[in-house]
């Protein structure tokens, strides 16, 4: 079953049954039949049962193995000495022997494939959906902290209720839909460059303070405080680089993290060489402080009185009384 073949016939059967090609059927065994989720949903869509063949069992449509044995012999035996330059020209001649094939009259029934397509068939065929159907891929997602999943490196908005829930992802080359528990909860518009967030009104918390307040722009300000007085500049700029504030939140908290990892000077000392090479994403971060790369700098400097004093002279060292 395929849209392009419900367009052909006029309709849709009321079962589909396909082979277990992984593209349609996961699994067919005693456990139960799994459904490829994309092949599933084309069928919803067009309210078709999917009855997939037994595994190893060829005889469960020995007449439909037959005609298309005989319609691919019928059109490579006429095609066997022509030369085509396109898809589009070899689609185009292929209908054109399809229709003298199906019109043409079987000799012991005294029939044609369509008249008997028409009579016998075409009678218990489900009308076709109203729209055509678009072809979606499918993803798991968890919902962040800042109420936004990414899907291909962008970002999409979900109600605030749903932080931390997991969420099913139907997407296509247009729209992307975003179920909970089977209940579409967001609709957006397709997003291709890297880096892009699609964010709706009505998502957003009030004051953006989540009911819990298990993360909010304060909490990450007083971390970054305790860190450095460089790692509070360096959040400071996140924040401003952000239409809304807790879209910051998932980088801030990775950054800060590195401190755990790396100590609380090594990270000062990596965020004023990843802002003075203009390359502060986390990966860059994490490669300056594996790779030590701020000690090529402090060793071209004058060794300062402390370790303060190195940050002091940094032209984005605006200091406390900036932000109040």
């Amino acid at each position: 079953m395929s849209s392009a073949m419900g367009s052909f016939f006029g309709g849709v059967p009321r079962v589909a049954v396909p082979d277990n090609l992984k593209s349609a059927i996961i699994s067919n065994n005693k456990n139960g039949i799994v459904v490829n989720e994309s092949y599933a949903d084309l069928n919803r869509h067009y309210g078709v049962i999917v009855n997939p063949a037994r595994p190893r069992k060829p005889k469960d449509k020995p007449k439909a193995e037959q005609g298309v044995q005989a319609i691919q012999r019928y059109i490579l035996a006429r095609f066997r000495h022509h030369k085509f330059f396109s898809v589009d020209e070899l689609n185009e001649a292929i209908a054109e022997l399809l229709d003298r094939y199906n019109n043409k009259i079987i000799k012991h029934l005294q029939k044609s494939r369509t008249e008997l397509f028409n009579e016998l068939d075409a009678p218990y065929l489900n009308p076709l959906s109203a729209n055509s159907y678009v072809y979606k891929q499918f993803k798991i997602a968890k919902v962040h902290q800042d109420y936004h999943i990414s899907l291909e490196k962008c970002n999409y908005s979900v109600p605030y209720k749903y932080i931390k829930e997991e969420v099913e992802v139907r997407y296509s080359t247009q729209s992307v839909y975003i179920y909970h528990k089977n209940r579409l909860i967001a609709t957006h518009p397709r997003l291709r460059r890297v880096g892009e967030c699609s964010t709706l009104h009505e998502h957003m918390p009030s004051k953006h303070q989540y009911v819990n307040e298990s993360m909010n722009p304060q909490r990450l300000r007083s971390w970054a405080k305790k860190i450095g007085e460089f790692s509070s500049v360096f959040v400071e700029d996140i924040f401003a680089s952000m239409e809304y504030p807790p879209q910051a939140y998932n980088k801030i908290v990775a950054i800060l993290s590195l401190a755990k990892l790396y100590g609380n000077t090594e990270l000062e000392l990596a965020l004023m060489y990843a802002t003075k090479h203009n390359t502060t994403t986390t990966k860059s971060i994490r490669s300056i402080l594996d790779k030590k790369l701020y000690l090529s700098d402090s060793a071209n400097n004058v060794q300062p009185s402390s370790q303060y004093a190195l940050f002091n002279n940094h032209s984005n060292i605006r200091g406390a009384d900036e932000y109040k």
